[in-house]
């Protein structure tokens, strides 16, 4: 799969400069730390950022613990030119940070991208509600591949759509992104693609209810 082929940040309609205001309705600082305090970042951690997007998550995870080394990948250069310009102003403002390194790389070329078994945790936030399901697999597989033996997956994105409410409310996302790929998603795919990909312990940690449907949090380990 080329780099031309992904779906951007902000879906198909909007350019990357409105992810971030967007991103806001979907009450982004509650979901981003409950994946942090799964992620629960140590010293010395390797902890990679798969469709890192903008930046935010990775940067909140070097905020949480500085001396982890953060890696955000993304297929998006114009994403990451937003990434680096935010890394710039955290540095210049906080002196307790670590300054994540950031690689333009698709997330089922991952592995390839940043090396085979060196993660400790791989993240990946909506990423994989914009993948057709064959990629949603490769996706996994890649990050199964990224992580040592013993490593954790933790992944933020839209689940099963359980209420008529969050039904009606992520048809935003599918106006944006497609009713292709993120149906499957809204019909509780996502656990088993993990499982699929040969992660144990798959389950379903949290679920946030936003105004574009209900965000799940996934947490698994590569045995």
């Amino acid at each position: 799969m080329n780099e031309r082929s992904f779906t951007p940040a902000a879906g198909r309609f909007a350019p990357v400069r409105f992810y971030d205001p967007v991103l806001a309705l979907t009450r982004e600082r509650l979901w981003r730390s409950v994946l942090a305090m799964h992620v629960a970042p140590r010293p010395d951690d390797v902890i990679v950022d798969v469709g890192c997007g903008t930046g935010s998550l990775a940067l909140l995870l070097g905020r949480v613990e500085p001396r982890a080394t953060v890696i955000g990948v993304d297929p998006d250069p114009a994403a990451l030119d937003v990434a680096r310009r935010k890394a710039a102003a955290a540095a210049a403002t906080t002196a307790a940070c670590a300054s994540p390194q950031w690689r333009q790389g698709m997330g089922d070329a991952v592995a390839a991208t940043v090396g085979a078994g060196v993660a400790d945790t791989v993240v990946s936030s909506l990423v994989l509600h914009q993948c057709p399901v064959p990629m949603k697999r490769a996706v996994l597989a890649a990050m199964y591949d990224t992580l040592r033996p013993g490593g954790r997956l933790v992944i933020a994105d839209y689940g099963r759509q359980r209420t008529a409410a969050m039904r009606l409310a992520f048809r935003i996302v599918q106006l944006a992104d497609g009713k292709a790929d993120t149906q499957p998603n809204a019909d509780g795919i996502v656990p088993r693609l993990i499982a699929g990909a040969g992660f144990q312990e798959v389950r379903e940690s949290e679920t946030v209810a936003t105004v574009t449907g209900s965000l799940s949090i996934y947490v698994a380990r590569r045995p």
